[in-house]
């Protein structure tokens, strides 16, 4: 885990943090986002506790220390499975563990994970208090407010009631009902309506705890407004879509003076970590796939997006692809 940017810095706050995406916050992703902000704490891709157990650890687990502070996120509802796949994680390094019951997808409701777990709490609660004893990190719950006919407000209450006296500390509410039946996972992303007053009366009716919001945040202004009422809010989407918008995080959310000097100066400082990938492997597509939306709304953005589009996937692409599409970013490559 050895890594080409200063030390971490001890810094756990959670007033913004970034939502894990299956097929999306991969450990390239999080290196490339963690030279925009290194304060947002970043998750892994959802990993289940399967898949740890019987699978290749450290394809799943590896990561770069740069991405301090980062949470890995598991999936499953054996609570002795998931002991073991938190103790992974933290003979790993990671800072957190988080247990995700919010998936609607198919392959989780089948496998008695994610989402589906919001009708038993109970379960949930057998699994944090195995979690938490096997490891000295904060064990965490990534949350919707129900499933399909449940009440909302009924359902998240009692959900959280219960988990917190297994020990959870810190709950992130996606603050949308999941329809199992008859939404698919991208729609359940869009179609429920999202319920921030419940997460707010979460925080009235648990004052102690630490509660994050999730779902819908558009903007760092938007989560800005949710943090007089709330401990952090956790963005999604937009990180992928518009990576730059997480420059002025630091500053706005953590108190600090840091900041990425430019978009070029980011794209400088993947070109290392791009060669040693491709060292490893790791074919270069793989890794500018995340990075296509750098320059977004910037002039030479579009020319950005469709040379490396076109042309990382070709054999034998290297960095001298990511500095030839730099190249036609300019001068807005040059300006912050």
């Amino acid at each position: 885990m050895t890594s080409t940017l200063p030390p971490p810095i001890p810094d756990f706050r959670t007033p913004l943090s970034v939502a894990p995406m299956i097929d999306w916050t991969d450990r390239h992703f999080r290196f490339f986002l963690r030279l925009i902000t290194r304060r947002s704490r970043l998750y892994t891709e959802m990993i289940t506790s399967a898949a740890l157990k019987y699978g290749d650890k450290a394809r799943h687990l590896d990561f770069d220390g740069a991405e301090h502070p980062i949470a890995l996120q598991l999936g499953g509802s054996d609570p002795k499975e998931l002991a073991e796949a938190a103790r992974m994680g933290a003979d790993w390094g990671y800072d957190e563990i988080n247990l995700n019951v919010g998936c609607p997808s198919d392959r989780v409701q089948s496998g008695r994970f994610g989402a589906c777990l919001m009708a038993e709490p109970e379960v949930v609660a057998r699994c944090v208090e195995a979690m938490a004893r096997a490891v000295p990190l904060s064990v965490t719950v990534k949350h919707r407010l129900a499933i399909d006919e449940m009440d909302e407000e009924e359902t998240v209450f009692r959900f959280v009631s219960i988990v917190r006296e297994a020990g959870c500390q810190r709950f992130i509410v996606h603050a949308r009902k999941a329809w199992l039946k008859g939404l698919s996972p991208k729609e359940n992303r869009d179609i429920p309506p999202l319920r921030y007053e419940l997460v707010h009366a979460l925080k009235d009716r648990f004052p102690d705890l630490d509660l994050s919001l999730n779902g819908g945040i558009r903007s760092l202004d938007e989560a800005a407004a949710h943090l007089p009422h709330l401990d952090g809010v956790m963005i999604g989407r937009l990180a992928y879509e518009d990576p730059w918008s997480f420059a002025e995080a630091d500053r706005r959310f953590f108190g600090a003076a840091d900041a990425p000097e430019s978009r070029a100066a980011v794209v400088q400082a993947m070109l290392p970590y791009i060669e040693r990938r491709m060292g490893e492997g790791v074919p270069l597509k793989a890794i500018t796939r995340h990075m296509l939306t750098l320059f977004k709304g910037q002039s030479g953005g579009r020319a950005w997006r469709r040379y490396l589009s076109e042309v990382a996937h070709r054999p034998g692409a290297g960095p001298e692809v990511v500095e030839a599409a730099l190249r036609m970013t300019e001068p807005s490559s040059l300006a912050a």
